[in-house]
């Protein structure tokens, strides 16, 4: 059924084909280090864990992802979410503003937790989140997400501490997560990579 709006059914229609597009893409990039067979990964992140199987996990055990965010990144969140705030689009207008120049999403550098914990062994069920915002994301910086598990709530579920930072090592997002982690499937379990 189309929309009323032909714009909307343009971007609608766009993203589906930049969707298939990118999972077209990422068919070919490697699965996570160290045999998870969940997320994919690409040459410009950087990821790693104290632990590589579900069994083994427990307190103190960790999961850190690193990546950029282009002024590009920044954009198509900006089209993607909605959120199209000038502070993140336009350099003219931030400027003028408290952070001198156009800065990233909060939403869209606290995705970095999600990613982190994504690369957990196993499959990741996010069960809640707790995040405060401390200082401004510029775009181009490279940020750190690390996550540490700080209670072991029972039946697979973790309730850990997330933190994201900048180059220069600034809090700029911190507080808790939940999450379940699953068996991954079968056919997950018997990749090359899973096996390794």
């Amino acid at each position: 059924m189309a929309s009323r709006n032909p714009d909307a059914d343009a971007d609608v229609a766009e993203t589906t084909k930049t969707t298939e597009a990118t999972m077209t893409e990422m068919a070919d990039h490697p699965t996570s280090p160290n045999g998870s067979a969940v997320a994919y990964e690409d040459e410009e992140w950087t990821a790693t864990r104290s632990v590589d199987r579900r069994a083994d996990l427990a307190v103190g055990d960790t999961v850190v992802f690193e990546k950029s965010f282009s002024g590009a990144d920044v954009d198509t969140f900006a089209h993607t979410s909605g959120d199209t705030n000038r502070l993140h689009l336009d350099d003219d207008f931030a400027d003028g503003t408290r952070f001198g120049g156009r800065i990233a999403h909060g939403t869209l550098v606290s995705g970095l937790i999600s990613a982190a914990l994504a690369r957990l062994p196993g499959v990741v069920v996010y069960l809640s989140q707790d995040t405060s915002f401390h200082a401004p994301a510029s775009v181009g910086d490279r940020f750190t997400a690390e996550c540490e598990i700080v209670e072991d709530l029972g039946q697979w579920r973790y309730r850990l501490t997330t933190v994201v930072t900048d180059d220069d090592g600034q809090t700029l997002i911190d507080g808790e997560a939940v999450v379940l982690v699953d068996e991954l499937p079968t056919a997950a379990a018997e990749t090359p990579e899973a096996a390794e």
